[in-house]
């Protein structure tokens, strides 16, 4: 499997820890942009995945973060 389909087929997983979550997707290129808003309330359960057109992912709230990589928790100030 070729690198570029390696970083396509990663995703996430997001857990709304509290209303009102918001995740953005942000576009691949010179110029990024969002490209996509989604808004979780608590217990919530969002699935991303990275390609070509989406290349980062903005989170703002208090969410688990799941990835290959670790777990991470966003919102929380530790």
């Amino acid at each position: 499997m070729s690198d570029e389909n390696m970083i396509l087929n990663d995703y996430i997983v997001v857990k709304a820890l509290e209303d009102g979550v918001n995740i953005m997707g942000l576009t691949r290129g010179q110029n990024t942009k969002f490209h996509h808003t989604e808004k979780l309330d608590k217990g919530e359960v969002y699935i991303a995945q990275f390609t070509q057109t989406t290349s980062a992912i903005k989170i703002n709230g208090k969410a688990e973060i799941l990835t290959k990589h670790g777990n991470i928790r966003s919102g929380e100030d530790n």
